[in-house]
């Protein structure tokens, strides 16, 4: 018997059907407000507690808890496992925290589906979690040297430490949204992309004001209650419903606003023009020229900073039977692939591509998209670049409302960790609302180019 056999049969490795049952998430709450006060395991915590409550799942059926988490600090090492014990579930169950910027959620349950193939567990609670309001402020330098060595050292030489040129005090936020290969933020790969696919501030608005419009639209028609529970601390409601809809409620009644916001890229701190000279080199086949090279990012058609958590279970359909949880969707396939961090926002066009061929389908077949809109500018390059790399056609599924047809990360927030599960919960509740639906995509790009995609087929 060879060492392979042995490990297969140790491991129970087996085909096996996985299923995503009951899921459910906070509202989403917009940095330094309404949830700025909650840490990220009580979130987490919270939406795991909230889970069992809607459910028949029993804590000692789970086999182990898989939670994304991209702000990790000491606070809570391996949340996963700190939140699995605060919400009671059994001591004996395995926890793991994952990293993968954007997709986060997304690869927890993709993680949850191979464990359970593999046969280390049957079934799993997958996630995600993220507190950008707690975000922290970090000290970074050698602790050999004497103003850091101890905490009160920090604080006697505190006016000093400015000083140092190998002492740095930086921003966890600002420097977590900056890609630390090539040297761009977040925002900058979006500007690349609408400079090179030549996608306009005008079609961005355009899309900005449909997505406002569409979250707005599912808010009031009740899509969000399927799932979303109001988020309790000490028993009184801290946010019922998500934040940055309502906020925003005002460029739906004059769409005229959100043509005033700001451009990011021409302004005092860097016009268009430096842009281009510190990040030309990513835009291929575009030149700066004067006069007619125009910025497109702001705030209003890019996604918001945020707070929340999300987690589904993973199972086995004959686990699911056995416990009568309601299955919402088959786990056709899922998919990763890595492209230019410059260029990140496209690499959901090539996830996609890989998971249809996993799950041997075709495009057209997609009845729901959710797509992470980290900016819309990504969004309209990925309808560009997929439509000419494999013929799919993204813009057509997102004028016949089947592309995030209840809005999208650009009207709900970016609780970073939180949104791969987020975008998979709104493909799950989109299927049970709307028998027609046979295949969904939840897809992602993710800071370090990368891009996730999960298929999911309507349960037999």
């Amino acid at each position: 018997m060879s060492i392979l056999t042995s490990v297969i049969l140790m491991m129970d490795i087996k085909p096996r059907k996985i299923v995503l049952c009951t899921g459910v998430r906070t509202p989403i709450g917009h940095i330094a407000r309404s949830l700025s006060n909650c840490n990220p395991e009580n979130l987490l915590k919270f939406t795991i507690e909230s889970l069992l409550q809607k459910t028949s799942l029993y804590p000692h059926a789970v086999d182990g808890v898989i939670i994304g988490w991209v702000g990790q600090g000491s606070s809570a090492p391996n949340i996963a496992r700190i939140a699995l014990l605060q919400a009671g579930l059994p001591e004996k169950a395995h926890a793991i925290t994952i990293q993968a910027n954007c997709v986060s959620g997304m690869e927890a349950i993709s993680s949850a589906a191979r464990h359970i193939l593999v046969g280390e567990g049957e079934l799993y609670i997958a996630g995600g979690t993220e507190s950008m309001s707690t975000f922290p402020y970090l000290i970074r330098g050698p602790r050999s040297k004497k103003e850091l060595r101890t905490l009160s050292a920090i604080k006697e030489n505190w006016n000093n430490l400015w000083d140092h040129t190998d002492i740095e005090i930086a921003d966890c936020i600002e420097e977590g949204l900056r890609d630390p290969v090539e040297l761009i933020g977040m925002a900058g790969t979006a500007e690349v992309c609408a400079q090179m696919y030549s996608i306009s501030r005008e079609s961005q608005d355009r899309y900005a004001l449909e997505s406002y419009q569409r979250c707005l639209n599912a808010q009031k028609d009740g899509f969000y209650n399927s799932h979303v529970i109001p988020f309790q601390k000490d028993k009184n409601i801290i946010l019922k419903q998500d934040e940055y809809p309502l906020l925003r409620e005002g460029l739906v009644e004059k769409p005229q606003m959100i043509s005033k916001a700001p451009l990011m890229f021409d302004s005092p701190s860097m016009s268009i023009r430096d842009f281009y000279k510190q990040y030309g080199k990513h835009i291929l086949g575009k030149k700066y020229e004067e006069g007619s090279t125009q910025a497109t990012l702001t705030l209003f058609n890019s996604c918001a900073r945020s707070d929340g958590a999300a987690a589904v279970i993973v199972t086995t359909e004959e686990r699911a039977l056995d416990l009568k949880l309601e299955i919402l969707a088959e786990l056709s396939s899922w998919a990763f692939w890595g492209n230019n961090p410059a260029h990140m926002g496209v690499a959901p066009v090539f996830s996609t591509d890989l998971a249809l061929k996993r799950a041997g389908i075709k495009f057209e077949q997609l009845d729901d998209i959710e797509l992470h809109e980290a900016f819309a500018a990504t969004c309209l390059s990925i309808f560009k670049v997929g439509k000419e790399k494999f013929k799919h056609p993204w813009e057509e599924k997102f004028l016949q409302k089947k592309l995030n047809p209840h809005g999208g990360s650009i009207a709900l927030g970016h609780p970073l960790a939180a949104t791969g599960t987020r975008i998979v919960l709104n493909a799950l509740y989109a299927m049970k609302r709307n028998p027609k639906i046979q295949y969904a995509l939840a897809t992602a790009c993710a800071a370090g180019g990368l891009g996730g995609a999960i298929i999911l087929k309507r349960a037999s």
